[in-house]
């Protein structure tokens, strides 16, 4: 994802370096504590998250221009799964009892036309907060969601006599998404970038229980992590990753809790001038704990995917403000109780432009996106 594609760096010299490491490492530990010791879960309900891998990318943690700027993201997903993710989706809907503890035959769930449109303001503080440099967003969407469910099984509930069920529905929803503040704070050491973020899900979007296709995810979650980037101006070599972890809260609809999960975004790239660059990116998402109140016959009900693949950015002026365009996709592989497949990302950016310098400019690029 990018919030704000301009950088501006100053050596603040091994001491302040230092210190910022202390208090980064400071403030992911007080994260972590808070999330294993809040009422909040011990996996993905229906294998969907609130966490969207591939979100954060090239030049994660640099440090951005002081002010605002706003990001406008089309976000194209689309996924398939059999199996567990299939039939949690038909027991969330009523069409196979809960207590079910046997079944046998075919389920099939796709979300085959997932278009959803964000737009993220974002203010870059110009005072520093713990040594570094503090933004805040707010991520908010509009889009659709094209599901089918289709089952051929059957089923055994307790000591009952088996029955079949045959079930094919379709649900095409339009409306908005949840709203996800996003806190970050930056710190900068020659080619060295590091940075720790918080977010969460305010639960606002289109969500019912009994819809096959949700906008929303219909519960609460707070997620934070750390992040690093490297970043060498005069060969215009570049590497990022961030690292995360997610606790939801109980989805009261359906009295179901997801548990805790681990995500890693990562990204590369080369500039091939002071506009242009390109590379691989990739995701891992690994679930650590099982979800609480899914059905006998699922738990644990744990997700995985990993997820490859490669970008392109493109950085031009625009009415004397700084524009960045930014086209990524994934394929997915490797996955386990979460539907897999590919999504796409395109990204642009509007930012203040980073001002003049009377020193000479670096010789690969003044001025770096973050995708």
């Amino acid at each position: 994802m990018t919030l704000n594609p301009l950088r501006v760096f100053a050596d603040t010299g091994p001491r302040k370096l230092l210190a910022g490491s202390r208090r980064f490492a400071m403030a992911f530990f007080v994260f972590v504590a808070i999330t294993s010791s809040a009422n909040i879960s011990f996996a993905d309900e229906d294998g969907i998250s609130f966490w969207i891998p591939g979100f954060f990318g090239s030049l994660a943690a640099a440090p951005q221009q002081p002010g605002w700027s706003l990001t406008s993201i089309y976000y194209h997903d689309d996924v398939s799964g059999s199996g567990n993710e299939a039939i949690a989706r038909a027991i969330r809907l009523g069409l196979i009892p809960k207590v079910t503890v046997s079944i046998s035959g075919n389920a099939d769930v796709h979300a085959k036309n997932v278009n959803i449109g964000f737009i993220a303001p974002t203010y870059v503080f110009a005072t520093p907060f713990l040594g570094g440099q503090v933004s805040a967003s707010l991520l908010m969407g509009y889009g659709n969601n094209d599901t089918s469910l289709n089952a051929a099984a059957t089923a055994t509930v307790d000591h009952l006599s088996p029955f079949s069920v045959s079930i094919a529905r379709q649900q095409d929803t339009t409306g908005f998404t949840d709203l996800i503040p996003i806190f970050a704070d930056r710190w900068n050491a020659g080619v060295n970038n590091y940075m720790v973020y918080l977010t969460g899900d305010i639960p606002v979007g289109l969500y019912s229980s009994s819809n096959l296709a949700n906008i929303g995810i219909g519960h609460g979650a707070i997620d934070g992590g750390v992040g690093y980037t490297y970043l060498d101006e005069k060969a215009g070599h570049e590497f990022s990753a961030v690292a995360g972890l997610t606790g939801n809260f109980e989805n009261h609809s359906t009295n179901y809790t997801s548990g805790i999960d681990f995500h890693l975004d990562w990204a590369a790239a080369q500039f091939l001038s002071k506009q242009v660059f390109v590379g691989p990116v990739g995701y891992f998402y690994e679930q650590l704990s099982p979800d609480h109140g899914c059905a006998p016959i699922l738990c644990p009900f744990e997700s995985r995917v990993i997820g490859l693949g490669a970008q392109i950015g493109y950085i031009f002026p625009v009415a004397g403000m700084q524009g960045y365009l930014n086209l990524k996709g994934y394929g997915e592989f490797a996955h386990d109780d979460r539907p897999d497949g590919w999504n796409l990302w395109l990204t642009f950016v509007l930012s203040p432009a980073t001002p003049s310098s009377t020193s000479s400019p670096p010789p690969i690029l003044t001025k770096t996106p973050r995708s």
